[in-house]
């Protein structure tokens, strides 16, 4: 499996390297979320597609056991506010940033295990409701 392309608005990419940078290069998910801002395509928040994954979006994903989940990637900070949240620095997290529906991707799950997790749809992207600076 190839690993797919990802698009990030300009809005995000900026707020991601401002965590990266506030945190420890041994911090975990440092590493993989450093890596997949350095592939990631960067548009303004306005030309991002409509069913790409950004932050604060919340998406319907399956991973290859065949488990559905509905979650919203976050930001560290905004983790405790609600128990359908997904941290950035989360493996899964990171997986889905800048994904777009119907892709999959190989990726580590907690514990070490590899999943293809695909995305079924994006539910909400703050982007696509013209939230453009949040």
């Amino acid at each position: 499996m190839t690993t797919p392309d990802i698009t990030l608005s300009t809005t995000d990419y900026d707020r991601l390297d401002a965590l990266l940078s506030s945190l420890s290069a041994d911090s975990v998910g440092y590493d993989t979320l450093s890596q997949e801002l350095e592939r990631a395509s960067v548009v303004t928040p306005e030309q991002l597609p409509a069913n790409v994954i950004s932050m604060n979006s919340t998406v319907r994903f399956r991973l290859a056991s065949g488990k559905v989940s509905t979650l919203t990637l976050v930001y560290p900070k905004d983790l405790p506010h609600s128990a359908n949240n997904i941290s950035v620095l989360a493996p899964v997290g990171c997986a889905l940033l800048g994904l777009k529906t119907g892709d999959s991707i190989n990726w580590p799950l907690p514990g070490g295990d590899m999943s293809t997790i695909t995305v079924e749809e994006v539910v909400y992207q703050p982007e696509r409701e013209g939230a453009y600076h949040r």
